[in-house]
Formats: C-alpha cells, sequence, structure tokens
C-alpha cells in the first residue's frame, strides 16, 4: 500500500514536471521527453494528467479570453445556442464596432454549408454593415428570404434592407419582401399577404434554418422614426403601451412579449421564426438598446447574439 502511495506521488512529481515545461517553459512533447528521458507517448500522457490533476491552471492573458468568457456566460444565463462578444472601443461611437466583422464571419459560415439551407434576413445598421463584409461567394443550394419589407408609408426606400445588398456578394437565389414595412391598416396587410409572390415569400420565411436581425429600441430617436417607419405620435403611443425594443418592426415589451396593439396591427413583416424550431441570431449592441436586446434574450425572441463586451457585461449584470 505504501509504495503504491509512493508511485502516485511519483506521478503527480513527473506530471507536474511535464505540465511546468509544458505550459510555462514552452517545450514540445518530443523535448520533455528527452528531458525527462521518458518517451513522447509518456510525456503527452503526463501532460495531460497535470491538466486533468488539476495541477495546471491555465490562464490566457489577452483581451479576447475575456469576450470568450462573456459569451459564454451569455450563453448559460440566457439558453443560447450561440453568442459571441467582440472587445469594445470606448472611444469610438460606432453603432457597428466589430460587430460586423463577427456577424459577416458567422453569415458567411452558414452559406458554406454545403446542405441547401433557407437563411432569412431581417433588417437594420449593423446586419447591413455585416452584408458588406462578405466575401464573393457562389452558393445557389441555398435560398435567402427578406422578413420585411423595403419601403416606408411614402413610398420611399428603406437604405437599411439587406437583401439587396446581399446580391452584390451572393450568388443564391434571392426571395425579397415586395411590400412597405408598415402598411396603412390591418385589413390592407391581409389583402397584401393574399397576393402569391407575398406567400411564397411568408412560406419561406417560416421554413428558414438560421435568421439573422437587428435589434432596434423604441424611443423619439430611434430607426423606426428616423427611417419613417413610425410616426412621432405612434412613438408616444408605443412608449406609452410599454413598448421596449422591435425586430423587423415587430415591437415588443420588456418581457419579450409581441404587443398586441394597433401599429403591430400594421406590421408586414414575416412574423419572427420560432426559436424552438430554428435559430434566430441578432447583431446588436450599444447603451440605448440594452433594454430591447435584454427583453428580447428574455422572451426568447432570439436564440443566438453577437455583441460587444460592454453591452454583454450590462446584460449579465441584470437590470
Amino acid at each position: 500500500m505504501a509504495k503504491a502511495r509512493q508511485d502516485d506521488e511519483q506521478r503527480l512529481d513527473d506530471a507536474a514536471r511535464a505540465g511546468w515545461l509544458y505550459y510555462v517553459a514552452g517545450k514540445t512533447q518530443d523535448e520533455i521527453a528527452r528531458i525527462l528521458g521518458i518517451s513522447r507517448q509518456s510525456a503527452q500522457r503526463l501532460v495531460s494528467l497535470s491538466v486533468s490533476a488539476g495541477l495546471v491552471k491555465v490562464r490566457i492573458d489577452h483581451p479576447i479570453a475575456a469576450c470568450l468568457d462573456l459569451a459564454a456566460s451569455l450563453q448559460r444565463k440566457f439558453s443560447l445556442s450561440f453568442a459571441q462578444v467582440v472587445p469594445s472601443d470606448p472611444s469610438s461611437n460606432s453603432t457597428t464596432l466589430g460587430i460586423a466583422l463577427a456577424g459577416a464571419a458567422e453569415l458567411e459560415r452558414r452559406l458554406k454549408i454545403a446542405e441547401p439551407q433557407i437563411i432569412a434576413m431581417g433588417t437594420g445598421r449593423s446586419l447591413k454593415a455585416a452584408v458588406e463584409h462578405l466575401p464573393q461567394m457562389h452558393c445557389p443550394q441555398h435560398r435567402i428570404v427578406s422578413l420585411t419589407g423595403n419601403i416606408t408609408l411614402d413610398g420611399s426606400a428603406s437604405v437599411y434592407n439587406v437583401i439587396f445588398s446581399m446580391a452584390d456578394a451572393v450568388e443564391a437565389p434571392l426571395f425579397p419582401m415586395p411590400l412597405p414595412v408598415v402598411v396603412s391598416s390591418s385589413q390592407e396587410r391581409a389583402l397584401l399577404h393574399e397576393q402569391k409572390v407575398v406567400q411564397r415569400t411568408l412560406s419561406l420565411a417560416a421554413e428558414a434554418n438560421v435568421t439573422f436581425v437587428g435589434i432596434g429600441e423604441i424611443s423619439s430617436d430611434a430607426p423606426l422614426v428616423k427611417d419613417r417607419f413610425v410616426s412621432p405620435e405612434e412613438c408616444v403611443e408605443l412608449l406609452r403601451l410599454g413598448a421596449v425594443g422591435e425586430i423587423v418592426g415587430w415591437a415588443f415589451d420588456q418581457s419579450g412579449r409581441i404587443l398586441d396593439c394597433p401599429f403591430n396591427d400594421r406590421v408586414a413583416s414575416a412574423p419572427l421564426p420560432n426559436t424552438k424550431q430554428s435559430e434566430v441570431i441578432a447583431m446588436a449592441m450599444g447603451d440605448t438598446k440594452l433594454a430591447a436586446i435584454r427583453a428580447a434574450l428574455e422572451g426568447r425572441l432570439i436564440s443566438g447574439l453577437v455583441t460587444d463586451e460592454r453591452t454583454a457585461s450590462h446584460l449579465l449584470q441584470g437590470a
């Protein structure tokens, strides 16, 4: 029994030496084998034992490590299937800093999947910036569909609808939503949704494997107001009803519940996909959007998030 304990202690001593040589001294496993006079396979096993026995605590001293920790924490707290956090730049006023590149990388990864996919696209500044960073891609096996239209009530075009921007880089069948984002009445919406071309787009959106969206806040300075989809008077009414955010026009409250209200009765966008059936990945950051992002997370309107470390930290701190 005493000899067994001595053997175990000796093996831990050897593992500690191997771990120190590998993780601290930066030696290769071949070099460790020569130093300790053992085979390379034995050196590999000792290095593994140094970790499994808790002899080695690895810490990556780099800003990206904090982002990885935040992303993992977001996934745990909000039961997300995907989370990515990019470093914040306190000196920048950009609303798309970092997340556009990260979002583009994730979108590119999905477009590279060999199996045919239906990819639904929302709208927004961050999402459009991500699309503009896509490389030229040939992926005719996929179908890319817009969740929302690109026309305001006065007939002018929205510059933040991404489906046409994607056409510049991605060779794939594209299905725009040939409607205004918001129409004049629920009756007009019903009539427009009966059109065959619109029904085809709505049907595709309902079958999406993955959806990429932006998140907008509800305020007098919100994108919906600036882009003339919502009048200032309607914005005041939405705030009175408790709206904190919107995704492709659908206004929701602080619990992530889509509001039953006259404004939403006029939204012509496709319904948001059910996150129990497909992935919905949002790209959003910034102090002004915190309440909207948190509500979308808590209401399970989204199942994935690309954001920056400042926003992620605030989301993890709670209300």
